[in-house]
């Protein structure tokens, strides 16, 4: 009689789930690090991209002396190397003051420069326009100097006598001094608008009257 041996059943190994990713799993952490840094990245360089300052920028050229009106000034975005280079130029968030000149000109498309305005002389100043040989006008005669006008005799008006200047108006302010052409002809002459004040209108007669009649001489006190 033959024995078989018993018949062994193979039972199936079971079939293992897989585990979800936890919150420590180093592979998702650095995946939400790269996302992190990706916003952070983009969000400087978006900002970065808008860094602009609004400033009026001139529609049209204007010479010296022109007047600023609503159609001369159009809104420009500018990105300044620093903060002080864009104070320089009149924001387009600032009102352009009223029945605003200017003592150079200006180019169609230029920024408008805050020291291209002039100041205005007030009500209780006079302007008064006065020319100057370039020779006779220090070059650190600008707006807002303290400056006196004298007024020397021309050549030969004495004749047999020193000519001697005498001053026709002191401590006067100046209110501009205009830019001259851009012609590349050198310029002979200046103008230089000063302001006396309302109380000594009175000194204008004899001033302009001695200023017509002899050379003018600037010169500059503070």
């Amino acid at each position: 009689m033959t024995l078989t041996a018993p018949r062994q059943e193979t039972v199936p190994a079971r079939a293992q789930r897989s585990r979800r990713p936890g919150w420590r799993n180093p592979r998702l952490i650095l995946g939400l690090l790269l996302v992190a840094a990706s916003v952070v990245i983009g969000a400087r360089l978006m900002a970065a991209a808008d860094d602009t300052v609004g400033v009026w920028a001139v529609a049209r050229d204007l010479p010296a002396g022109a007047s600023l009106g609503d159609g001369d000034l159009e809104r420009r975005q500018v990105r300044f190397p620093d903060e002080a280079t864009a104070d320089s130029y009149l924001a387009a968030t600032d009102e352009v003051p009223a029945a605003a000149t200017l003592n150079r000109p200006v180019s169609a498309g230029e920024l408008l420069p805050r020291a291209a305005i002039a100041e205005q002389a007030g009500h209780d100043l006079v302007e008064v326009p006065i020319s100057v040989a370039v020779d006779d006008l220090p070059a650190t005669v600008r707006q807002g100097s303290v400056v006196d006008v004298w007024v020397a005799p021309k050549v030969g008006a004495e004749s047999g006598q020193r000519s001697t200047a005498v001053p026709v108006l002191t401590d006067v302010t100046v209110v501009a001094v205009p830019r001259g052409s851009n012609s590349l002809a050198p310029e002979s002459t200046r103008q230089v608008i000063v302001g006396v004040p309302a109380d000594r209108a009175g000194e204008l007669g004899k001033a302009l009257g001695g200023i017509s009649d002899g050379r003018v001489v600037i010169a500059r006190k503070g």
